[in-house]
């Protein structure tokens, strides 16, 4: 899928990994009482961020990374359908694996 957005200076674009709808012990839960997933997969990343000096400051994470986000951090936008998010790396808590 190619994705038509490209984020600018320090943002990433995220696609949010969906909640498993089952927990422990098979109790299911309803879409509205879902929270937010704290997990996402990087889809894209922008140009990079600039030092004091203006010399670029390279990216921690890459394109594909599993990334651990805030629940409410980013922006979220609609691309063909799908939910992404848009946020600064710094907004980025960790990356997993």
């Amino acid at each position: 899928m190619a994705v038509n957005i490209r984020p600018l200076a320090d943002r990433v674009l995220v696609k949010p990994m969906e909640a498993a709808e089952v927990k422990k012990g098979g109790i299911i839960i309803p879409d509205a009482h879902k929270e937010k997933p704290q997990e996402g997969k990087v889809v894209a990343l922008g140009t990079g961020k600039r030092d004091d000096d203006g010399k670029l400051i390279a990216f921690t994470v890459k394109k594909g990374d599993t990334v651990l986000i805030s629940k409410y951090g980013g922006t979220e936008v609609k691309i063909d359908g799908d939910t992404h998010l848009i946020m600064r790396e710094d907004d980025i808590l960790g990356i997993i694996g």
